[in-house]
């Protein structure tokens, strides 16, 4: 066991000096001179905290009681008076709101100046003599409510507490003692303003876990689910939430408890892309109206029932009075569609301007303060785009709110007109989706690395305001949602070129030092096949034989080590471990044994005894599954997440046994195993050479597309170069064997868009030294090549090239738009 551990590193926002020299704090288990004993000889320090200060600090300061208890077998005690302080206090307390951090301020012990002021910033000290007859404390402090409860949330993670600890499992070894080493550390404030996440399509596992093992009562999603959903959220240090709003779960604000529990834990609430000002109009107005009103509802548009809708944002505004909260301003359909209203795009953004209008003054008249000063979003999504890219106004300090395509490719971000909007820009990210092509709501398979990939580009775009992520179900997306708020705390941690680390990292965090080599490996493998497919799209896509028969040996493989693995985690952790680790790889596994076996039983080739044996595989892959499913639902952790995990949600064909399977897509192409042919495959990172550009350059980024390792041009660059000019861009140059006669280049890259409408998405190449060509990439969401492109994941273009005679010859790929990501060359004769 390591003696110390660190996780609190002194965070710099601010450019000054000084900060640079602090020394942070650091967890021990050993004692030594000058070390605040937090848990000594059978006793735990006692916890002081304000009764005057927020809710939450309270709440913070309870769990990590229970952190405590849960390491050491002790719990402290909490004390909520300044008096008979003891002689190692952990004084917990928020600026002007905690009277001992207001004396120590005034004593000079602690350095206010460095967190007053500042967004969710906190410090964790050790000050020695802070108060007679008080040898030494540890101070938490906070520049708000919600910094205050981050410091003590980061302390626990410090001492090895997960914040997954409740929803993952994960026990922390047991110590008999915790020191805090003497040192001062600041953190924050965060890079991203508002850091939140999204429970989504949560009809097959959130809301029948919650029914069935939370709020009973209520078989629902309802305060029990979400008071363990708002301390996660305090420990990933995020604060802000869309709740859940799928047909069948009642809206957050119709059980009373919930938004009250929301001020408790110092919740910003939101509501989605297409829930305007907090209301869920699939519960509030589809189905629940009548109960709150008295009478039926008229039409869902503006412009014929004004009134009605008036009223109907009005009295959710006055409700959410005493909350943070975001407003979604703008109105689609009651579900995920278009507004309803006038047929032309203008009279369309008529309407839009007046509902943002109206919303706006609503907010004014029953928040007590200017629009502007109201924190605000609009999101153009899907059929709204078009409406804002034709002229719809909206509030300069509205913040836009970009979208992915759904599947982890950010469509548009902010232009440089749009980068000094006062409200700026954010993006909404999907870890889990239900829509076209196909779903993935089973497995989360999104790498750290596509997602700080496109994430830091849209932080380089100005989009810093607000970060949601859909993490459907919550679980199993734990680690990918860690990653995001990891990032969007510090987004200078995790950038593209370290992403890849970040499993080994989780894990050691997670698992221990001892296992977290291979865990990492084990993520890192998962996370590359899934690149080329997701484990719910694999039926989609098209193998060529080859492919087919490496993905079915990768996978073994990679169930091997997981399930040796197994074998080594100590018993504390091995639930955690079939959450986090087995169950998703050994489901990936055997979805691709149960697809592609499938796929092999009707080959042209295949003889009788042959198809049966591949079609019995097949079988019992699927067979596999179930049972690996009801084992996480019945067995792990005691039963505790029964009813959390579908082995096939929402019942699409994908789902199925691979006999009905069949049935279903012998006349699907996607079906028939390509035959292979004559391809020499070469890896973008294998170039001979390479050529940056001054202020940026090409970066082999680990984790990133099909062959697991991406090339790019970074920072992001914020120009396109003109065509004549792209043989002045950053290239990479490759030695290729070329046959006699035509020879087809294929290059495959990350399907990435455009930055913004002005830049360009190409790549060029050039042949001996021959003319560069431009092949063009622009690609339109929810298109057919698209959805080709999101399934398979990679986009391509292809040049033909006539050779001479056989010769090996240098081939230069040009980056000249930012976002282009290669990663794979095919070299084909015709």
């Amino acid at each position: 066991m390591f003696t110390l551990c660190c996780c609190c590193i002194l965070v710099v926002y601010t450019g000054n000096p000084l900060l640079a020299q602090a020394v942070p704090v650091k967890v021990s288990y050993n004692s030594n001179s000058g070390y605040f004993p937090l848990v000594n000889k059978s006793k735990a320090a006692s916890l002081y905290i304000d009764a005057a200060d927020a809710e939450v600090v309270s709440i913070a300061a309870t769990a990590f009681q229970n952190d405590i208890k849960l390491m050491a077998g002790l719990s402290p005690a909490i004390i909520r008076n300044s008096k008979n302080l003891i002689a190692y206090p952990v004084i917990i307390g928020t600026i002007g709101q905690s009277a001992l951090i207001n004396q120590l301020i005034k004593s000079k012990k602690i350095q206010a100046e460095k967190v007053r002021g500042k967004w969710e910033t906190f410090s964790i000290a050790v000050v020695n003599n802070p108060f007679p007859k008080v040898k030494q404390a540890l101070v938490i402090f906070g520049s708000d409510k919600r910094g205050t409860a981050f410091g003590v949330f980061e302390l626990s993670r410090m001492m090895g507490v997960s914040p997954f600890v409740w929803w993952a499992d994960v026990v922390p070894a047991h110590h008999d003692a915790v020191y805090i080493t003497p040192g001062k550390s600041i953190e924050g404030p965060p890079s991203v303003k508002y850091r939140g996440i999204f429970l989504n399509d949560e009809d097959w596992g959130l809301r029948p876990w919650a029914a069935k093992n939370m709020d009973v009562d209520k078989k629902d999603i309802g305060p029990k689910t979400y008071a363990h959903i708002f301390e996660l959220m305090l420990r990933l240090k995020a604060n802000y939430l869309w709740p859940a709003m799928h047909p069948g779960t009642k809206a957050f604000w119709y059980y009373k408890e919930n938004p009250v529990l929301a001020r408790k834990y110092a919740i910003v609430m939101g509501s989605s892309h297409h829930e305007p000002m907090l209301r869920n109009t699939e519960f509030e107005w589809n189905e629940n109206f009548k109960e709150e009103y008295g009478k039926a509802h008229g039409d869902w548009r503006y412009d014929t029932n004004k009134e009605e809708i008036y009223r109907f944002f009005d009295d959710r505004a006055k409700q959410s009075v005493n909350n943070d909260a975001i407003y979604t301003v703008g109105m689609r359909a009651t579900k995920d569609g278009a507004m309803s209203g006038p047929p032309t795009v203008q009279g369309k953004i008529k309407v839009l301007e007046d509902v943002i209008h109206d919303q706006r003054e609503i907010l004014a008249k029953r928040l007590g303060k200017p629009a502007d000063e109201i924190p605000q979003l609009f999101c153009p999504y899907r059929e709204v785009l078009p409406l804002y890219q034709a002229g719809l106004k909206v509030p300069e300090d509205v913040t836009i709110l970009w979208v992915d395509d759904n599947h982890g490719y950010i469509r548009q971000l902010s232009n440089p007109a749009e980068q000094k909007r006062s409200g700026g820009s954010g993006v909404y990210y999907h870890f889990s989706y239900w829509g076209t092509p196909q779903d993935y709501l089973w497995l989360c398979s999104t790498s750290p690395t596509l997602t700080s990939y496109e994430m830091t580009k849209a932080y380089q775009f100005n989009a810093r305001r607000i970060w949601v992520f859909n993490v459907g179900d919550l679980k199993p997306a734990e680690l990918e949602t860690q990653f995001a708020m990891d990032l969007a705390w510090d987004v200078n941690k995790w950038p593209p070129e370290k992403a890849g680390d970040y499993a080994l990292s989780w894990a050691k965090e997670t698992f221990g030092e001892a296992y977290a080599l291979r865990i990492a490996a084990i993520k890192a493998e998962y996370y590359r096949l899934a690149a080329a497919g997701k484990p719910e799209h694999i039926d989609l896509v098209s193998y060529t034989e080859a492919e087919a028969d490496q993905r079915l040996k990768d996978y073994q493989e990679l169930a091997n080590q997981a399930q040796e693995l197994a074998k080594s985690i100590p018993e504390r952790l091995q639930d955690a471990y079939y959450e986090l680790i087995l169950y998703p790889v050994e489901g990936a596994k055997l979805m691709n044994e149960k697809i592609l076996y499938a796929k092999k039983s009707i080959g042209a080739d295949v003889n009788a005894n042959a198809a049966v044996s591949y079609l019995k595989k097949a079988q019992h892959a699927y067979d596999q599954i179930q049972s690996l499913t009801k084992k996480y639902n019945d067995s792990i952790a005691g039963g505790k997440w029964s009813g959390m995990m579908d082995a096939h949600p929402r019942e699409i064909p994908m789902f199925n046994a691979p006999q009905k399977l069949l049935d279903q897509n012998r006349q699907n192409p996607a079906y028939s195993l390509v035959k292979d042919s004559s391809i020499d495959h070469i890896p973008a990172s294998a170039y001979q050479r390479k050529q940056d550009l001054k202020g940026f350059s090409i970066k082999t980024i680990a984790g990133l597309g099909i062959t697991g390792r991406g090339v790019t041009v970074l920072p992001f660059p914020d120009k396109s170069f003109a065509e004549n000019e792209i043989s002045k861009a950053p290239y990479v140059a490759y030695k290729v064997k070329l046959a006699k006669g035509n020879n087809r280049i294929t290059v495959k890259c990350l399907p990435t868009f455009r930055v913004y409408d002005g830049l360009l998405m190409r790549y060029g190449i050039a042949v001996n030294d021959g003319p560069v060509q431009v092949v063009g990439l622009k690609s339109f969401s929810e298109t057919k090549p698209w959805e080709i492109n999101v399934l398979r994941g990679y986009t391509q273009g292809e040049t033909v090239f006539k050779a001479d005679k056989n010769e090996e010859t240098t081939v230069k790929i040009y980056l000249p738009d930012p976002g282009l990501v290669i990663n794979e060359l095919e070299v084909k004769p015709l």
